[in-house]
């Protein structure tokens, strides 16, 4: 038995034990990767740590601090109430909304997980208080993302088309950008009816006043506290703001400008800290990490490869075709959906100019099929989405965004491979 197929039955084995047995999947990836980096890929440790992500644990410790504590001085309560005001009480529209913002964000230039990072936390803290299912949110807020990821001057859509004209491919940058939003709109729209978004239009909304004063009845209090707007509310504002503007225009690691923002925070008001620091989301943070690891061994050793070159030896261009759009769909839900795209691009490079397929059709199916899955809780954004949920059994929550990552893993690469690449007219 290859060692590559040997650690890709060990990760079934990770899952399988990982269901079956309620152990965090994370401490049993690390475990996965210090085994069969060392016993079958024959790596030293320094190789096997390279895999772990560092800027992601940054992220997810970071964005997560940051608003636990704006969750305990009361600034999400007083942002969802501003959404609230918004929508003019209209709670159905508060998906689309979500989904729209990080549209835009991703379409004029934001990476992705930056725009889920920043978006991510304020929606699910709506979704708790409003009793949305956190799974539609979570899922709109990532299709979002991926609906304006592959613009014309997105981060994905210049590695893309880079990749592309490098390899001396034909491309298309609209054919690219349009397939991507289209996908990812009418998914959201399947999910929101799917998933309850046409009941919350009935649904009643008590949205109080901004200010409301009362001298001795404890509710109005109770409403003034929660919406007004107080000095470490302000600050938190502030520097969320500050946050946005980082990550955004000077391009700066969320996660660390998120840590910075939260320790500022934190030296001017020492309590809501420590009442936040335990908050962050530790077993999600063990499992994304663990997860990752194995990956970055699986990398390493050459298992992305050797799956990519299997399928390049397909001698049915079709069916070879299909073949790496799961391959990306399936890599991508554990992993870097560029990393992967600008992976099997190349690797497909041969197979494309013989001209028996599309090339601007399998790209685009490609790109899609690798990025429509990662609303996985493995990948970054769905991670972010499970540490950012609110009032919820996170287990449970975890177990809906895997299995929801699994449709898209199963379902999205022949709908997309059917539309793009089988008419041939791309």
């Amino acid at each position: 038995m290859s060692p590559e197929l040997i650690s890709i039955l060990v990760l079934v084995v990770v899952f399988v034990i990982a269901t079956t047995r309620s152990v965090n999947m994370g401490a049993l990836a690390f475990a996965a990767a210090f085994g069969v980096g060392t016993l079958v890929a024959d790596m030293k440790t320094d190789e096997i740590f390279k895999g772990f992500p560092g800027s992601l644990f940054v992220v997810l410790v970071g964005v997560t601090f940051l608003f636990a504590i704006a969750r305990a001085n009361g600034t999400t309560d007083w942002l969802v109430h501003m959404a609230v005001r918004l929508v003019g009480g209209r709670i159905a529209l508060m998906p689309w909304v979500m989904f729209a913002i990080t549209g835009v964000l991703t379409a004029i230039g934001a990476v992705s997980p930056a725009a889920v990072a920043i978006v991510a936390p304020i929606a699910m803290g709506f979704a708790a208080k409003y009793r949305i299912s956190p799974l539609l949110m979570g899922v709109m807020v990532v299709h979002g993302a991926q609906a304006g990821g592959f613009s014309p001057i997105s981060i994905y859509g210049t590695i893309v088309n880079g990749i592309v004209a490098k390899e001396g491919l034909p491309g298309n940058e609209i054919v690219l950008f349009l397939a991507s939003a289209v996908v990812n709109l009418l998914i959201a729209a399947v999910v929101f009816v799917v998933l309850g978004g046409l009941k919350l239009a009935r649904q009643p909304v008590e949205a109080p006043a901004l200010v409301r004063t009362g001298g001795g009845g404890g509710d109005g209090e109770e409403v003034e506290e929660r919406v007004a707007l107080t000095t470490p509310r302000i600050a938190t504002l502030a520097g969320l703001a500050a946050l946005v503007v980082a990550a955004l225009v000077f391009d700066l690691d969320v996660g660390l400008a998120a840590i910075t923002v939260a320790v500022l925070l934190s030296v001017v008001w020492p309590e809501q800290s420590k009442q936040a620091i335990t908050q962050i989301t530790w077993p999600t943070v063990l499992l994304i990490c663990g997860i990752l690891t194995y990956v970055g061994v699986l990398q390493a050793m050459g298992t992305i490869t050797w799956a990519g070159n299997s399928v390049a030896g397909v001698g049915a261009p079709l069916l070879a075709a299909l073949l790496i759009c799961y391959i990306g769909a399936i890599v991508s839900a554990f992993a870097s959906s560029v990393g992967i795209m600008g992976a099997l691009i190349p690797l497909a490079v041969p197979f494309l100019l013989q001209g028996d397929v599309s090339a601007v059709g399998l790209i685009a199916a490609l790109a899609v099929s690798a990025t429509v899955v990662d609303v996985s809780p493995f990948s970054t954004n769905g991670a972010l989405v499970l540490a950012g949920a609110q009032d919820v059994d996170r287990d449970k929550f975890f177990k809906q965004l895997m299995a929801y990552g699994g449709i898209m893993v199963a379902a999205a690469p022949p709908l997309v491979w059917l539309a793009l690449v089988v008419p041939g007219i791309w």
